[in-house]
């Protein structure tokens, strides 16, 4: 038995959890500091696998013998090639058995599983990817999503879920777009922590990505440093994460591959460890990503070997390495042998995994008990009401950008002409970590394993037309035009033209989007805009239809005069974004979504976003015009929705809440969801400020002519910002609230008036409400510090 450095004195755990880890050798504290992947033959679904973790299969070691200390996570045992769930749980069950009746001291082994888009495995529902979430302003329904796909990985043993991703967009050049929420903060924070609270209702553990500052990388460029300064990362990047914890209680947190500044995130202290643990109070596991400690030797060069990666990482508090030990296992282990490394960082780190597994009840004994009764036998993973479920987000998230009439195609549609690379394929739909795109585009011969109707499958079925001709006129990616001609004869031949434009998501070089997949423009990948254009130039009407994985500068579609008559926005929809789509053309359901993320007019305006102050935007002492072609939370609807009565506690004490009330009136003839937005201005501070920021939603569902009152109960912490000492506080003084229809109203008032009218504001008119549009609230008294123990989310209550 090694003879280890004093315990720290947290983690605090309990005494089985103590008395368990006395009686380990190093060798058996490190297995369980580890993962490994198994099975995955030579189809490898990450750079660099092969080069960083060697397969052991093959001539290599067997599993027995690679577990022989235990050990700590199997990583993607269904994620990795398409498997029969019901029979590779057989599989899992009999592994958990002989690791609890072969190894030294019977421990199991925890599960865990990509879950971005659903469960990453074989037969397994596919919902829309985190961009659309964003896009449907809907945390229930990302809630009850959440909380399916965690009963699924309950019942085939897993344990723990990479998901959700809480990187707030900054650049849309950025590849890894279509697996966060949005541009904004909050609406990342909030849509996240739904995620999570369902995750984990089903007793499977969420883990957080990427922590932090990842998708703030130079050009948009996977991997690429940050320079981010550390109030934009105060406010910008960590308030996700930190609502996510405190209110969420996620229970894992995975480090991110870039550094800020110098400092790679799996090596950081500040962040890992005197932030995360000590100021937010987490107790959880933080994991390494795929690679992530080795990669402080091999990619940022700040240790000489991955042993001294190791101990990087483990001082910074990065408990488990994934996907497997290479620089936790032998290299760790002789730099401790040798009193280089205190053993003292292992114990801390092994106490915290044993603590993650007790919690997950893989140490108690009905856990044993449950493995000797057997795996299920069969397990439906694309039930009806999954799919049910997969449809009614797909549907909330689709953004109408554009309609001079065109829209709905009710009544039956004639001849339609189904145009586009994006029309009749299924792996349009989804996004990269979806198991079709992930894992089966290296099994071409083998079936998707679920049902995915395309859009042009979709509209066949719902628009009820005459006839249907479906062409795809040119590729993705390329530049063949020699389909044009046919999909030109086609839209000519037609009544209405449908073209399906956008992406394909992949990893690394395999597509337009997706991990790894950066570009250096924000045009429609290939010759897709000349396509466009030529059906337009027919003058029959066009729906143009994008879908994409990240926005692009599709302002011509919008904005010349020779345009399609609608355009829509769906940011990969899932496994039902067919239908969703085709019923939103036909008219059986009313557009709902709303932008999570400003579409550039331009590539050239990259990085931005909707919270700029006000020389962050156009003005008279640049030539250049950053504003968007549709604005963060804009999205039309089949009938308009109008906000009156706006009214705001005129007082609140910093630190407190106050109310503010607006009345929502659906003024058209059908009903709709009109997805009311609250934002605020803090109109002098010590440091300066965004023009506009989203203070709080809600969707509100209206029959014609029905009016509703919404009433949001606004912490003042929404308005919290990092000092010039970088505290994060609520400062005295007046605030501009206002309800409009997307954050460009805003901006586009605040650049007009500039910023001496701005300020003008007549007091007590604001704080009537009568009539009124905006509101002023003072808030008063000291400046408040913000702590972990103040609220952070905005409540709406709707009174019809």
């Amino acid at each position: 038995m090694t003879q280890s450095a004093p315990l720290p004195a947290w983690p605090q755990v309990s005494e089985r959890v103590r008395d368990l880890h006395a009686r380990m050798t190093l060798e058996e504290k490190l297995a369980q500091i580890v993962g490994y992947w198994l099975d995955r033959g030579g189809d490898v679904v990450a750079p660099m696998a092969n080069e960083m973790a060697p397969d052991a299969e093959g001539g290599a070691p067997r599993l027995s013998e690679i577990t022989a200390h235990g050990l700590g996570h199997y990583t993607r045992v269904y994620g990795t090639r398409p498997v029969d769930p019901a029979e590779r749980a057989a599989w899992l069950w009999a592994e958990q058995r002989r690791l609890v009746s072969q190894t030294r001291l019977g421990i199991p082994a925890l599960v865990h599983e990509e879950c971005l888009t659903g469960l990453a495995a074989w037969e397994a529902a596919t919902f829309p990817t985190p961009l659309a979430w964003g896009a449907s302003f809907d945390p229930e329904a990302v809630e009850e999503m959440a909380r399916m796909i965690g009963d699924d990985m309950r019942a085939l043993g897993v344990h723990q879920g990479l998901a959700p991703v809480l990187d707030v967009i900054r650049d849309a050049r950025w590849g890894r777009c279509e697996e966060a929420i949005g541009e904004d903060p909050y609406l990342v924070g909030t849509v996240g922590t739904a995620y999570v609270r369902g995750l984990q209702s089903a007793g499977v553990h969420a883990t957080l990505k990427h922590f932090v500052g990842y998708s703030g990388s130079r050009a948009g460029r996977n991997h690429a440093p940050v320079s981010a300064g550390p109030r934009e990362i105060a406010d910008i990047y960590l308030p996700p994460f930190e609502m996510a914890v405190l209110d969420g209680g996620a229970r894992s947190v995975m480090a991110s591959y870039n550094d800020i500044d110098g400092v790679p995130q799996h090596s950081s202290v500040e962040h890992l460890t005197t932030l995360l643990r000590e100021t937010w109070g987490f107790d959880g596991v933080v994991v390494a990503d795929y690679f992530g400690v080795a990669f402080l030797a091999v990619m940022h060069a700040i240790a000489a070997d991955r042993g001294r990666a190791a101990a990087l990482a483990l001082e910074a508090g990065v408990d488990v390495e994934l996907p497997s030990g290479d620089a936790y296992l032998e290299p760790l282990a002789a730099l401790v042998r040798s009193g280089e490394v205190s053993e003292s960082l292992v114990d801390r780190a092994v106490l915290r995994a044993l603590a993650q597994k007790e919690s997950l009840g893989l140490l108690d004994p009905s856990f044993a008990t449950a493995l000797e009764e057997g795996a299920p036998e069969s397990i439906d993973l694309d039930s009806p009401a999954h799919r049910a479920l997969a449809r009614r987000l797909a549907e909330e998230s689709v953004v109408l950008l554009s309609n001079d009439g065109v829209l709905p195609l009710a009544g039956g549609a004639g001849k339609v002409a189904i145009i586009g690379p994006n029309a009749d394929r299924s792996e349009a739909l989804m996004g990269c970590y979806s198991f079709v795109n992930h894992v089966m585009a290296s099994y071409p011969d083998k079936p998707l394993g679920i049902e995915l109707p395309t859009i042009a499958d979709a509209l066949r079925t719902e628009l009820g037309a005459s006839s249907y001709e479906v062409v795809a006129g040119c590729d993705v990616e390329g530049s063949d035009r020699s389909g044009f001609p046919a999909a030109v004869a086609a839209a000519e031949g037609a009544d209405v033209a449908v073209v399906v434009v956008g992406d394909q998501a992949g990893l690394f070089g395999r597509g337009t989007v997706g991990e790894g997949n950066d570009s250096e423009s924000l045009d429609l990948p290939g010759v897709q805009r000349e396509l466009v254009t030529e059906i337009v130039a027919t003058g029959t009407p066009v729906v143009l239809v994008v879908v994409t994985g990240r926005p692009y500068a599709i302002g011509w579609a919008l904005e010349d005069e020779e345009r399609p008559a609608a355009v829509l926005q769906a940011f990969f929809p899932g496994e039902e974004g067919g239908a969703a789509v085709a019923r939103i053309i036909s008219g059986a359901v009313n557009p709902s979504g709303r932008l999570p993320v400003s579409l550039p007019r331009v590539s050239g305006t990259q990085p931005y976003s909707y919270l700029q102050p006000l020389l962050g935007g156009p003005s008279e002492v640049t030539a250049t015009d950053p504003t968007p072609a549709r604005p963060f939370g804009f999205g039309l609807s089949y009938t308009t929705f109008g906000h009156s009565g706006l009214s705001a506690d005129r007082t609140v004490e910093a630190g407190d809440s106050f109310g503010v009330e607006v009345t929502v009136t659906n003024l058209g003839d059908v009903a709709g969801v009109d997805v009311v937005q609250l934002y605020g201005r803090d109109l002098q501070a010590s440091v300066v400020r965004p023009v506009s920021q989203l203070l709080g939603y809600q969707r509100v569902a209206l029959e014609p002519g029905e009016s509703a009152v919404v009433r949001f109960d606004v912490p003042t912490t929404r308005l919290a910002f990092a000092d010039r000492g970088l505290t994060r506080v609520v400062e005295p003084g007046d605030v501009e609230v206002w309800v409009a229809a997307s954050a460009g109203e805003k901006v586009a008032t605040a650049v007009a008036e500039g910023i001496a009218e701005l300020s003008e504001i007549d007091a007590a008119s604001a704080a009537s409400g009568s009539g009124s549009d905006k509101a002023l609230v003072t808030i008063t008294g000291d400046v408040h510090r913000v702590g972990p123990a103040d609220r952070r989310i905005t409540t709406a209550t709707v009174v019809r």
